[in-house]
C-alpha cells in the first residue's frame, strides 16, 4: 500500500499548491473547490476525498508555518531578553519564512488580511505573530519598543515576497529585510 499512500500524499500536496496559487491570484472567497479540481484536472470528488472544505485546505497551508512560529516563540521565551537573542530570533524567523512554500503563503497573508480575519488560520496567525513580536520586546518594553518589534517582523515578511524592490535578488532583498529588522529590534 506504499504506492497508494504516496499517490494520496502527492495529490494532497498538489491540491494545496494549486489552492494557494488560486487564493493568491483571485482571493480566498472567489476560489471554489471546483476551480481547484479543474486546474488540477481531477474531479471535485477527488478534492473532497482529501479536503472537506476550503478552510481545511487553508489550515493545512498554515500548519508548518504556525508550528515553526510556536516553536521559535517558545524557545525565545526561555532566553534572556538581550539584543543577541532578538537578533537570533529574527534570523531564525527569516529562515522559517524562506522555507518551502512559505513565501507565497506570506504574500497571500499580507494581501488577504480582510479575508483571513474571520477564519481560524488567520486568527491563529495573528496570535502567533503577536506572541513572536512580544518575545522581541525587552522586559517592561516601551510602546516604541513594542512597535519596533512588530515592524521588525513585518520587515521580514516584506523581504520574503516583495519582488518589486528594484534590482534586488531574493537573497539581497532578504539580507536588506534582515538588516532593517535587526535595526528596528536593536
Amino acid at each position: 500500500m506504499v504506492v497508494a499512500d504516496e499517490r494520496r500524499t502527492d495529490t494532497r500536496g498538489q491540491i494545496r499548491q494549486v489552492a494557494l496559487e488560486l487564493f493568491a491570484e483571485q482571493g480566498y472567497e472567489k476560489t471554489s473547490l471546483r476551480e481547484i479540481a479543474e486546474r488540477l484536472g481531477i474531479t471535485k470528488a477527488a478534492v473532497y476525498y482529501h479536503f472537506k472544505t476550503k478552510e481545511e485546505i487553508l489550515r493545512t497551508l498554515f500548519d508548518e508555518l504556525l508550528a515553526g512560529m510556536e516553536e521559535l516563540t517558545a524557545w525565545a521565551a526561555e532566553q534572556p531578553r538581550t539584543a543577541e537573542v532578538r537578533g537570533e530570533v529574527l534570523r531564525r524567523y527569516q529562515a522559517l519564512l524562506g522555507g518551502g512554500a512559505t513565501a507565497p503563503l506570506i504574500r497571500f497573508v499580507q494581501e488577504s488580511q480582510a479575508s483571513l480575519k474571520d477564519l481560524a488560520p488567520g486568527e491563529e496567525m495573528k496570535q502567533r505573530f503577536a506572541a513572536l513580536a512580544r518575545v522581541l520586546v525587552p522586559e517592561d518594553g516601551s510602546a516604541e519598543e513594542q512597535l519596533r518589534a512588530r515592524l521588525a517582523v513585518i520587515a521580514l515578511h516584506l523581504g520574503a515576497f516583495s519582488d518589486d524592490v528594484a534590482d534586488a535578488t531574493p537573497e539581497q532583498r532578504g539580507a536588506a529585510a534582515l538588516a532593517v529588522a535587526l535595526d528596528l529590534a536593536r
